[in-house]
């Protein structure tokens, strides 16, 4: 049996599978937890991808490894490769001044989008390094090299510390607003544009491209971005729409071509295949149920029951759900807010049913701005913790629009990863195809009024 490792360096924990390279089982797995806050120092990473690598029974018998990871995160670099400050989160809102300020010194988002297909909001590495030069000199002084999470754990193990020879991969390169995925290229006059000056980045390599070796001589593979690793986990087809529900909410399909879009709306990231991967990405998801769990002091699976109990549409009480300002729309310090509260709905089952609408509305109309991008969508793939409400499983095909397929509860974005090394490890032409246990199915008719009212209450915000 030839067995391929998987890790996933998410923003709250790191995740290690090993797996049949050929067949996908699952042979073992460990996980360890990453510090809370939007501002994390990288060793916090790499002492929890340890722990998890060591309860997973270590990589000495691996045939190969990838890394996927949380996207757009700053990590900085002086030129000994030791780090310069925390890095900085895609979920740290801090730079939304500083995205501002580069739309417009470009001339628009149009200018953006067609530059690197994405506009710039407060969640890409670029504003933080504009945010950096201008907040921080002192420590912009020292930098010689900028990565991301994903880059800086497979540089580690590979065990190098030359900062030349930091690798990356398409789909995380396409989140830092200075690589281009249409043109497979950086993008260095807006490297220079946000830093003020050029910065050593990572090679960025194709599919199958190797990153490095861990000590046992098995191939790092190019790793990729978290929501690519998890399309690619899920075995997603044509027209497989990729909900995920998280940390952050992200809907986002695999494409021929880039969305380009001006508006901001949809990011045209890459995937781990050569493709494109448009996205839409909300920052608040699975936290939005944890929060209304914790307002009624009920566990997630009460909170599905009491929303269940609760008619489509709440009676009119609308969540919207802005709990940590927003990025799609581009909110950063907006708060979240209750409409349509009255007598009749002042009870938990119409706070717990207005808790999952307004959370699974802003991901409709994230998938709204795919379909009016070109993409195809046939049906939802859902996935991400949030997916284990069963009260999310069904509403969402009454928002949706279209059949939902839930998946057995996995660690999709490291069993992305996971596959990604099998390819590298198995030397073929194509991905291998890995057999899985059928989804769950979920229909039910559209009910347009729990949109209508989402949608009259998000535009009071103007």
């Amino acid at each position: 049996m030839t067995l391929v490792a998987g890790i996933d360096s998410s923003t709250q924990s790191c995740k290690v599978v090993i797996r049949d390279a050929e067949t996908g089982k699952l042979v073992r797995q460990g996980r360890a937890a990453h510090p809370d806050g939007t501002e994390v120092h990288p060793d916090a990473w790499w002492a929890a991808l340890q722990q998890a690598i060591e309860e997973a029974g270590g990589l000495d018998d691996v045939a190969a490894a990838s890394v996927a990871g949380q996207q757009h995160g700053m990590v900085v670099l002086d030129e000994n490769g030791e780090v310069v400050r925390p890095a900085l989160l895609w979920n740290d809102t801090r730079s939304a001044g500083a995205a501002a300020d580069l739309i417009q010194e470009l001339g628009g988002g149009d200018k953006w989008a067609d530059a690197v297909g994405i506009v710039p909001v407060a969640s890409f590495t670029l504003t933080k390094l504009r945010w950096l030069a201008r907040n921080e000199p002192s420590n912009a002084a020292k930098v010689a090299a900028v990565c991301l999470p994903h880059d800086w754990l497979t540089w580690k193990l590979s065990g190098s510390t030359d900062i030349s020879t930091i690798k990356t991969d398409r789909s995380d390169a396409s989140g830092t607003l200075y690589w281009s995925a249409k043109t497979n290229q950086y993008r260095p006059d807006l490297l220079e544009l946000g830093f003020g000056r050029l910065l050593q980045t990572p090679e960025v390599l194709g599919p199958t491209g190797i990153a490095g070796h861990l000590p046992n001589g098995a191939p790092l593979g190019p790793g990729a971005g978290d929501n690519a690793a998890a399309l690619f986990g899920t075995g997603a087809g044509p027209g497989d729409v990729v909900v995920s529900i998280g940390t952050s909410g992200t809907v986002f399909v695999s494409a021929e071509v880039s969305p380009d879009d001006p508006s901001g709306t949809v990011a045209g990231f890459a995937d781990v295949t050569g493709r494109f991967l448009p996205i839409v990405v909300t920052l608040n998801a699975a936290r939005v149920l944890d929060a209304a769990g914790k307002l009624l002091g009920v566990d997630h699976e009460q909170l599905s029951r009491l929303a269940l109990s609760a008619p489509a549409g709440a009676d009119g009480l609308v969540l919207i759900p802005y709990l940590e300002g927003e990025r799609t729309p581009n909110l950063p310090d907006a708060t979240g807010s209750l409409h349509g509260l009255t007598l009749k709905t002042s009870d938990p089952a119409h706070l717990a049913r207005a808790s999952v609408e307004g959370m699974l509305c802003a991901l409709a109309d994230g998938l709204d701005a795919l379909i009016e991008r070109g993409a195809e969508a046939n049906r939802i793939v859902l996935v991400g913790g949030g997916a284990r409400s069963e009260a999310v499983r069904r509403v969402a095909p009454e928002l949706f629009g279209l059949p939902v397929l839930v998946p057995p509860p996995g660690e999709y974005v490291a069993d992305g990863a996971a596959r990604q090394a099998a390819w590298v490890a198995l030397g073929t032409a194509e991905p291998p195809v890995w057999s899985a246990e059928p989804p769950e199915s979920y229909e039910a008719v559209s009910v347009p009024l729990i949109r209508e009212q989402y949608k009259k209450a998000a535009n009071l915000l103007g």
